[in-house]
Formats: structure tokens, sequence, C-alpha cells
């Protein structure tokens, strides 16, 4: 996993899956600027009903006895990957949004 990859990361004690962008990747643990994979959706509406700027992600680090798993944010045949679903319904890529490169 590359810094600035976009992943889901699945969590234990309580099981959760977080979205977001990879800011940092140790033996310590993860940090992650992303959401909860379930507000995902909620997410988008806002950023549609309100200043796109005003909306941000979180910034957490989670510690690594608490990783499951880390996987990059990909397609799946016809699915599009959750990155392709905010270009189509934002309009602009994630990487503009969050300023990256």
């Amino acid at each position: 996993m590359e810094i600035d990859s976009i992943v889901i990361v699945s969590l234990n004690s309580p099981k959760e899956k977080i979205w977001g962008r990879l800011k940092a990747l140790t033996p310590a643990g993860v940090t992650i600027q992303g959401i909860d994979l379930n507000a995902f959706d909620d997410w988008l509406r806002q950023i549609l009903d309100a200043q796109p700027a005003v909306i941000t992600l979180s910034t957490v680090f989670y510690p690594m006895h608490r990783v499951e798993r880390i996987a990059h944010d990909e397609p799946s045949g016809e699915i599009p990957s959750l990155s392709q679903r905010f270009t189509t319904r934002i309009g602009i890529s994630l990487s503009e949004y969050l300023g990256i490169g």
C-alpha cells in the first residue's frame, strides 16, 4: 500500500470498515483520512447539498491490533470503486477534492 492510496480498512473490536486516503502505515498502526463505510452515501449527499469545501474527512489513527485487513478501493468487474462513484456523483475526482497531487 502506498501513501495517498484510497483504501478500505477492516477493523475489529468493534467491527467497522473505514474508507479513505491512506496517510501513514507503520508497525504501530494506520492513519486514514476517511469515513465509516456505512456513512459513504450520506457523505456524498451532504457534499451535493452543501459547499464542497465545508465537508471534510476526519484523519484518524487506528492501532495495528485493531486492523484486520487493508484493501485498495478498486472496481470489481462492472461494479465501480467507491472513488469512481464519488467522481460520477460529484463531478470531480476524489484526488481533486482532497487536494492530492
